[in-house]
């Protein structure tokens, strides 16, 4: 499995792999291409999308982090990172989302994000579990969401 940045060509693949999360109930975002490339590969917030990708081509996951600006639809304190993980239902168990969160916090750090947010449904016990194996921890409840915290560490020069 190979991570790195996600381009306009992984698109396809990656609303595939969206697309194969809404038929097992675990997405209710939309997945289709449009939405992939407007939210994930070409977001004006963004700073960094990654891909899990195996040696056939298939994305395994994907992970977006952006930068909350205001009026952001999760009320995510301004400057602050929001982060969403998705991997596909074939990959669960594999070390694809600690791998792409590995990726992420590089991109905090030389972007100057301080704490990253995941909004996560509250139904989504396995999003939360993630989120708290990757050191995220409860911070706020809004309406039908867990709201975690990640604190970026700096580390020591």
């Amino acid at each position: 499995m190979q991570i790195r940045p996600a381009t306009p060509n992984d698109a396809p693949a990656m609303s595939a792999m969206l697309e194969a999360l809404i038929a097992a109930g675990k997405r209710t975002n939309p997945g289709d291409l449009d939405y992939t490339m407007a939210n994930y590969v070409n977001r004006p917030d963004g700073i960094l999308c990654s891909v899990a990708v195996e040696e056939d081509g298939s994305v395994l996951g994907l992970q977006s982090l952006s930068r909350a600006i205001e009026g952001n639809p999760y009320r995510t304190p301004e400057g602050w990172g929001i982060i969403g993980t998705h991997v596909a239902p074939t990959a669960a168990r594999r070390g694809v989302g600690s791998q792409l969160f590995e990726a992420s916090k590089q991109a905090a750090l030389a972007d100057g994000i301080e704490n990253i947010e995941a909004f996560i449904n509250m139904r989504n016990v396995e999003g939360q579990a993630y989120y708290e194996s990757m050191g995220f921890r409860t911070y706020r409840v809004d309406g039908e969401a867990i709201c975690k915290c990640y604190r970026v560490v700096r580390p020591l020069v």
